[in-house]
């Protein structure tokens, strides 16, 4: 089907692709104006109502930063359900070497979201605290296993001394790591550095999986 459709739009969907699965959110039409070298956001408009109208997105006009891209049958993986994670005040887990390894169910995640070899896990959502990016309270968050993240990513972190987990966007400023909701009714959390360990960064956002 992709043979279908010209060079640009190719080229947009591939950028959108390759913008979630690095910042766990969808870009906004001046990130696609930039990011594809477009003359202006009314032609990136026009184009993203085409692949709309083909079927190869979804989106909602009243909300920022809403494109999904449409799933295709059969182009997915199975990935571990592991637990919920709260996205608001953190929450106590079980244990902090195993919380993301005994599966308790399985979800289907398009391939287009997870790297080839890439270690992926999914967690429930519990709460409102990333509202603004899209994640709300219920929805399946798809995390890439690592260590490290860049700021501004969305990520799974276990504070240490309190024994808990939260997601939340990563900022390192002098002297600790700010973990910041993306909830304006919601103040971020301060954590010494030595105390935080990330335990994953969000690549997909999954809606209505129950």
């Amino acid at each position: 089907m992709m043979d279908k459709i010209s060079p640009k739009r190719k080229r947009i969907l591939n950028f959108i692709t390759g913008f979630v699965r690095e910042k766990g959110y969808s870009p906004s039409v001046r990130d696609i104006v930039k990011g594809c070298g477009i003359s202006s956001s009314s032609v990136v408009q026009y184009h993203l109502n085409q692949l709309e109208n083909l079927g190869f997105i979804h989106r909602n006009r009243e909300i920022s930063r809403s494109i999904t891209l449409a799933e295709k049958p059969g182009e997915s993986v199975s990935v571990p359900l592991v637990g919920t994670i709260a996205a608001g005040e953190p929450i106590p887990v079980p244990d902090q070497d195993s919380w993301h390894t005994v599966a308790i169910d399985t979800v289907d995640v398009p391939t287009r979201f997870v790297a080839r070899e890439a270690q992926v896990y999914a967690l429930r959502v519990k709460g409102t605290s990333m509202v603004d990016a899209l994640v709300d309270n219920g929805d399946i968050v798809v995390l890439e296993v690592t260590s490290t993240a860049d700021d501004g990513q969305t990520v799974a972190a276990w504070i240490t001394d309190r024994q808990e987990a939260t997601l939340k966007r990563l900022y390192r400023e002098p002297g600790r790591i700010r973990l910041q909701s993306a909830n304006q009714s919601m103040s971020p959390i301060y954590v010494d550095p030595d105390k935080i360990h990330i335990q994953g960064r969000v690549i997909a956002v999954l809606r209505g999986v129950i």
